[in-house]
């Protein structure tokens, strides 16, 4: 297993961050400079957002996005998403991806998070079994989306 920090995401890690980023959607386009450290900024200054990571060494090797959305019903408690949930090609299967979900997740109950959502677009078993086993309960809500045209 590789020894390795979970921790909040800093301001200057965005280029290691956009690395790692290759491993979970191989075939997108690369953000131009400019346009990744708009999004970036406005990330780390939401109140919203965190970026969490695991470093191995001096490289990112897993991460997720972890928001907290303010919330009027359920008594005022919030709701926490977690997206864009990524582990290196080369770290997989040594629980880094179980960590950085761990770490969400404790964020979350200490927001006094009432839920947290997580939606995959992977059908492979392994991957349903990872987020099962990570603590994420399939078919208790039914979760729809679209997208832009």
């Amino acid at each position: 297993m590789t020894e390795a920090i979970v921790r909040a995401a800093a301001e200057q890690e965005l280029s290691e961050l956009l690395n790692l980023y290759r491993h979970l959607h191989l075939h997108d386009p690369q953000l131009e400079p400019a346009a990744a450290e708009r999004v970036w900024s406005t990330l780390l200054t939401s109140g919203f957002m965190t970026v969490i990571v695991a470093q191995a060494g001096k490289q990112l090797v897993s991460s997720c996005t972890l928001a907290i959305v303010p919330n009027l019903s359920r008594g005022g408690r919030s709701y926490g998403v977690i997206e864009n949930v990524v582990t290196h090609a080369d770290y997989r299967q040594q629980g880094l991806g179980r960590r950085v979900l761990a770490h969400a997740l404790d964020l979350a109950w200490r927001e006094d998070c009432y839920k947290v959502l997580l939606a995959t677009g992977s059908q492979r078993k392994a991957t349903l079994r990872f987020y099962e086993g990570a603590g994420f309960v399939r078919g208790g809500k039914t979760y729809f989306e679209v997208r832009r045209p």
